[in-house]
């Protein structure tokens, strides 16, 4: 257990369920889906996708930080969600990064996919009218440019990295963000993920990789809000969805030294890697992690009040965290919520709007439902199908697991 402390200072988030984070807590107490048809490019008939989790278009209204130019150059709608969650999340911090704070500032917050849209279009561009790429192409899908763009929004000059696990992206920033804090390289650290891959291309591969939802080619189409639907025994692989969250950390004494008070903090992490399989979750690397975390953090098994699981809505993967749940756990798994079941899977950017998720139930004392579950028999849960419950929620486990076996799980306590 690390005698050092991180603390929460802000954050903020867009997704599926909505562009305003209150508004979005809303419809998931109620235990609404973000689902819906697939619109963010044309699909003939035989396409194998046809519903999404999309973010709604919120115009140029919220952006006075960031001139038309701006938003024209960065035409990959990662970069405007990216900094509006960072802007906001900066603004319920408490801080002010001035000049003698910058050096002090980390910037880990990342995407797993990043801008391969603009490239795509300059790509089709040349091929359809024989034009040469725009000169920002390459730099809005150059991945660690969201990274950089968050800098220069904020003035952030400390250590910079781009964090990318795959769908574990987001916690993955998060734990960067304390170990650049805990060996004294920053007091502030920006952190979180954001990923916008609904690209013909990236869909269609999610769907021959049979890991995407696909509609069967049935006379009635089944209602999109139930497409999403983790460790459920009908599920069908994730639905891709969009989404950013941004998230900001500090040392405790910088927090104490300027007068915040944070309710939340990390109290433990670990990461691991499976070295096993490069899509399919080894049990014995999966259950380690999750143990790891809650022995790093220096509680009990019987501290953690709920789990917020990466729970993609896969067969296998629903499997084996279950599975590593019961490991870790015994006969005593707590409460489980499975975020995507509302939200879909945002790639990189899930584990970060999750962990909001799960801080803001942690204060609220309120535990999200898991939404569209059918009681698998071979995955012994509490899902908490019933929908939002009371819970006081003082040590939560988050759970993410990415392509590639790359494993992070995350405690976070609440202090307030």
């Amino acid at each position: 257990m690390s005698p050092k402390k991180n603390v929460i200072l802000g954050y903020d988030a867009v997704s599926a369920l909505g562009t305003d984070l209150g508004g979005q807590w809303e419809r998931a107490v109620r235990g609404e889906s973000g689902i819906g048809p697939l619109t963010r490019f044309p699909t003939t008939p035989d396409f194998p996708v046809r519903v999404a989790g999309e973010v709604a278009e919120i115009g140029s209204a919220p952006y006075p930080f960031l001139s038309p130019r701006s938003l024209a150059l960065w035409p990959s709608p990662l970069f405007k969600y990216a900094l509006l969650v960072v802007h906001r999340a900066l603004a319920k911090s408490g801080i002010e990064i001035d000049p003698e704070l910058s050096p002090r500032v980390a910037v880990t917050f990342s995407s797993a996919i990043g801008g391969q849209d603009a490239l795509l279009a300059a790509d089709r561009r040349m091929v359809a009218e024989g034009k040469l790429p725009p000169p920002y192409a390459n730099p809005n899908s150059c991945i660690n440019m969201v990274g950089g763009k968050v800098a220069m929004l904020t003035g952030a000059t400390g250590p910079i990295a781009a964090t990318i696990t795959a769908c574990a992206t987001g916690v993955t920033s998060m734990i960067m963000g304390a170990l650049l804090l805990d060996a004294g390289k920053a007091d502030v650290a920006i952190c979180g993920a954001v990923d916008f891959p609904l690209v013909a291309p990236i869909v269609a591969g999610f769907a021959t990789m049979n890991g995407a939802y696909q509609t069967k080619p049935d006379p009635i189409e089944e209602d999109p809000r139930r497409a999403s639907r983790p460790f459920s025994l009908d599920r069908r692989g994730f639905v891709i969805s969009e989404g950013a969250a941004g998230i900001i950390l500090a040392t405790d004494a910088f927090a104490r030294a300027h007068g915040l008070a944070p309710t939340i903090e990390i109290a433990g992490w670990s990461m691991t890697s499976d070295a096993h399989h490069f899509v399919a979750p080894y049990l014995k690397t999966v259950a380690r992690c999750i143990a790891d975390s809650v022995d790093n953090a220096g509680i009990s098994l019987h501290d953690v009040a709920a789990v917020n699981a990466h729970a993609a809505s896969t067969k296998i993967g629903d499997q084996v965290e279950y599975e590593a749940l019961k490991a870790v756990f015994g006969g005593r798994i707590p409460p489980v919520a499975a975020n995507k079941s509302m939200i879909g899977h945002a790639m990189g950017a899930s584990s970060a709007i999750e962990s909001v998720f799960a801080m803001e139930g942690m204060l609220r004392d309120t535990l999200l439902p898991t939404i569209n579950y059918a009681p698998d028999p071979e995955l012994a849960l509490d899902c908490v199908a019933e929908g939002a419950r009371r819970v006081r929620q003082e040590f939560v486990l988050k759970n993410s697991f990415g392509f590639g076996g790359c494993n992070a799980c995350m405690i976070l306590r609440r202090i307030g």
